[in-house]
């Protein structure tokens, strides 16, 4: 139904204050928010904001270190956040669209969106929150999410008349990006005239980390099959990094080799990505690249969207236990996937027998 308040609105701040691939899930919403004439401001942690730099449906970052956001990379004085909400006064939004996963709070955005009297504020919010929302959404979710995160913000949207026909995620690249990325990965060794794949084994959380002895393994044996693998990761990772890749001809280690933007222009160029559950594997959706998701079972709702497939997983009684560190210490969600079933997973996405993809867990869109 057309809300003629939201109708009017032309400057929208959208606030996600998670890390890459939260902002990345968040971009249909964000695409809808945007409509055919609107200004969009994303207010992001600081992780968050590099990404959306690249979502072409995003007009303007600010980037905060929000002392109620988990990872924070710095707790922030007083005085930094009044002078963020200085600067949201002065830009005199019409509208603030606040989103958070199941688990958290919107209160203190929506407290910081009143104080920059910002008129209109949306949110999911499980307490009462009286004037600090101007459109609440009760949060119909309790311990484990039903729906998937996509899913959950474009409903958000839609209860004040914004949607999009477009449900994919958004992310761009160039072909300057691309060309300095062709550059590296000769430098490194691969030709991309023969076949490879991409294997991004980190995770900021541990609960979600593959064991580096298992992907050695994986890398090992699709090199066997005569597949080149470049194995991705920031530069405080290439201890991991460099267990996976050993001595084995045709891995290649590429520890802090691209900066953001070319890590989305590899992906982009990728036949395949194989990787935990984290930013990659959205950053790879973005551009329709199939992805291998060895996916630990912390959580239901981050799954690949919109993309050729295969999540794989182990099924444990502590499944969606919603945390950074396996609580139980034996990791076997993850741990007791073979690395021959990931290695089975990538030659059928290779191999282009995605098309049952959908009777996965991998698209439970509602």
């Amino acid at each position: 139904m057309r809300d003629q308040r939201w109708a009017s609105a032309r400057r929208v701040l959208c606030v996600r204050l998670d890390t890459i691939g939260d902002v990345l899930m968040t971009t249909p919403a964000i695409r809808a928010c945007k409509g055919d004439s609107r200004r969009v401001t994303l207010l992001a942690s600081r992780p968050g904001g590099d990404i959306a730099l690249l979502v072409p449906e995003i007009d303007d970052v600010i980037a905060i270190d929000a002392p109620w956001v988990k990872n924070a990379a710095a707790l922030p004085d007083s005085a930094s956040l009044r002078a963020v909400i200085a600067e949201l006064r002065v830009r005199s939004y019409d509208a603030a669209v606040i989103f958070t996963v199941h688990s958290q709070n919107p209160l203190p955005a929506a407290m910081l969106c009143w104080l920059a009297e910002i008129p209109l504020r949306l949110a999911h919010c499980r307490e009462n929150p009286y004037q600090l929302l101007t459109d609440w959404v009760r949060e119909p979710e309790q311990w484990v999410p039903a729906r998937h995160e996509v899913r959950r913000q474009l409903d958000l949207v839609s209860t004040v008349g914004w949607s999009t026909e477009d449900e994919r995620l958004s992310l761009s690249t160039s072909e300057i990006d691309r060309s300095r990325v062709r550059t590296k990965l000769a430098a490194l060794g691969i030709d991309l005239s023969r076949p490879w794949v991409a294997l991004h084994p980190g995770a900021t959380a541990s609960s979600r980390r593959y064991p580096a002895e298992q992907y050695a393994t994986v890398a090992a044996m699709l090199a066997r099959d005569g597949l080149q693998v470049a194995v991705t990761g920031s530069d405080d990772e290439h201890d991991i990094i460099a267990a996976v890749c050993g001595d084995t001809p045709y891995v290649y280690p590429c520890a802090g080799a691209f900066d953001l933007a070319e890590m989305a222009a590899l992906l982009s160029m990728a036949p395949l990505l194989i990787a935990n559950n984290t930013g990659p594997v959205h950053m790879a959706a973005a551009f329709g690249t199939p992805v291998v998701d060895v996916y630990a079972l912390t959580n239901p709702q981050h799954t690949p969207w919109m993309t050729p497939s295969r999540v794989l997983t182990h099924d444990v009684p502590c499944a969606n236990c919603m945390s950074s560190v396996c609580r139980e210490s034996h990791h076997a969600c993850l741990r007791m996937i073979a690395p021959g079933d990931i290695v089975q997973a990538a030659h059928d996405l290779l191999g282009g027998r995605a098309s049952d993809r959908n009777a996965t867990a991998t698209h439970a869109h509602a």
